[in-house]
């Protein structure tokens, strides 16, 4: 297999199936009857490897990074599946730190290429089962499983895990998830299986209890994170990482509960060291420090407010890069914009991406300094260019944001 053939057959596989991540809503199947037939089809691997379910509206790859680095510094192999990927599709399956082998990825997805045509997977659906034959081949001691979107009807509830986390739940995809946080609640609860324990990072009361009532209602023991205490610390910055370790620190509980050993150093080095282990990126991350350059993947409104509030207690001048897809309720988010601030402007370079120019209206309102670029490399060089000494950069708004950005520049940067 050459490196055209893999691009070509991921290629195919994203214009096979609508891929949520760049075609929206449309390409959401919600319900499990599609992979179950899918599934049923590779012979259930999802049957065979012992899962971890990590479900929430923020703080899912944060969380699940964390705990496949604690694992790791146990002596685990632990597989990884998180979504979406920022630079190359194999992030999205990985093995103690390791993407997915690209022959892997060739090979199963000829195989997909000869589904019966009563199986039509979406993009997610056929990414799933890659990840879910990949983590039996390499015989993981655990799968570490994110959601993909909600909880009740995403592909990925059609695992029976050891033990389930919601991280938090927030206002975002209302145009499927509902409009309300009730609502929400309710379809991200939908993870909690018959007596698997569940475990809640939620401070929300309202929250707390419609997880709480699902659980009792499945006899499934219920965990609060959130009235954890702890002093441990992270390599992945950004202020909210405190309430994503209270999430992790309970989960390995529940696996000890299992009489999985885990020792108390194992989850000290682990915290310490996310990105050696997993090569987890994107979450505050620091791109450089001359400028100092940060990038957080953060997207939604609950996201941006702890990203914005950290950017201001920086006390630089900064020069914030930001980009938006369309389905993004992005009227709140002007009202929370940093202060001390140059605002950078452009489209992410999907077909999800918003023009800048549509929402100039709100950027005239908020009362900014503001510039808008075609792409957000050229916004980058730009703010690149009038950056100051002590003065900052910042990256954000959108996955495809930050996935563009590096794209472009992490191999220059080395």
């Amino acid at each position: 297999m050459t490196q055209e053939q893999y691009r070509e057959a991921v290629d195919w596989l994203f214009v096979q199936a609508p891929n949520y991540q760049t075609d929206g809503q449309k390409a959401y199947k919600p319900g499990l009857d599609n992979i179950e037939r899918l599934c049923g089809f590779f012979r259930n691997p999802q049957e065979k490897i012992k899962c971890i379910h990590i479900g929430g509206t923020n703080g899912k790859g944060s969380s699940s990074n964390m705990l496949a680095s604690v694992l790791q510094e146990a002596g685990y192999k632990v597989g990884l599946y998180n979504s979406p990927h920022l630079i190359d599709f194999t992030e999205r399956i990985k093995v103690n730190g390791n993407n997915c082998d690209k022959e892997f990825v060739f090979n199963f997805i000829q195989k997909l290429k000869s589904l019966p045509d009563d199986i039509r997977p979406s993009f997610f659906e056929f990414t799933t089962i890659m990840a879910f034959e990949y983590f039996y081949q390499q015989q993981v001691d655990f799968a570490i499983i994110e959601v993909g979107l909600g909880g009740r009807l995403d592909s990925t509830n059609i695992i029976r895990p050891l033990v389930s986390a919601i991280t938090n739940v927030q206002l975002d995809h209302q145009n499927i998830l509902g409009d309300t946080i009730e609502e929400i609640a309710a379809e991200k609860a939908g993870i909690v299986k018959p007596h698997t324990p569940i475990i809640s990072g939620d401070e929300n009361e309202t929250v707390k209890k419609i997880i709480k009532d699902k659980a009792e209602n499945e006899h499934a023991p219920f965990i609060d994170a959130s009235l954890l205490e702890t002093s441990l610390k992270s390599d992945l910055k950004g202020n909210y990482q405190q309430k994503n370790i209270k999430v992790v620190l309970a989960l390995i509980e529940e696996l000890k509960n299992l009489h999985y050993p885990v020792s108390d150093d194992n989850i000290k080095e682990g915290l310490l060291h996310v990105h050696q282990n997993t090569g987890f990126i994107g979450r505050w991350f620091e791109f450089s420090r001359d400028p100092l350059t940060i990038c957080d993947t953060g997207h939604n409104q609950a996201g941006l407010e702890y990203v914005f509030s950290q950017l201001n207690s920086i006390d630089k001048y900064k020069h914030i890069i930001l980009g938006f897809v369309n389905d993004k309720k992005i009227d709140d988010v002007m009202k929370i914009l940093p202060h001390n601030a140059t605002f950078y402007f452009a489209k992410p370079a999907i077909h999800r991406g918003r023009p800048p120019q549509e929402y100039e209206d709100l950027l005239v309102q908020a009362k900014i300094s503001y510039k808008i670029f075609d792409s957000v490399q050229e916004a980058y060089l730009s703010a690149k260019e009038e950056c100051r000494n002590e003065e900052m950069i910042f990256i954000g708004g959108s996955n495809f944001v930050v996935g563009e950005f590096l794209e472009k520049n992490l191999e220059i940067s080395k």
